[in-house]
């Protein structure tokens, strides 16, 4: 019982540390805007703007925000994110 109670302690603790981190929130951030990027992407390719210089250079960008994302570099990963976005938009014009 005292065992379950310790576990069960240093688990709340663990938890509420998780909660107050601020790179949960950039974490977040970054996931949120490359699934929304990708998609983008995947709709600029659907209406064949895939060969634009544009929509090369916003993969380029989205597979790079992925490799931040991967090491934790949460804002280098949003302003990659960022960046992609107006890329994609500019290959739709």
């Amino acid at each position: 019982m005292r065992t379950k109670l310790l576990v069960l302690s240093l688990f709340t603790l663990l938890m509420a540390g998780c909660a107050n981190n601020p790179n949960s929130s950039l974490a977040l951030q970054c996931e949120n805007g490359l699934k929304t990027a990708y998609q983008e992407l995947d709709y600029a390719k659907t209406n064949g703007f895939d060969g634009t210089v544009e929509y090369t250079k916003a993969a380029g960008l989205l597979s790079a925000a992925k490799i931040q994302q991967q090491f934790g570099k949460y804002p280098n990963c949003i302003d990659k994110v960022n960046r992609a976005r107006e890329f994609i938009k500019a290959s739709q014009r």
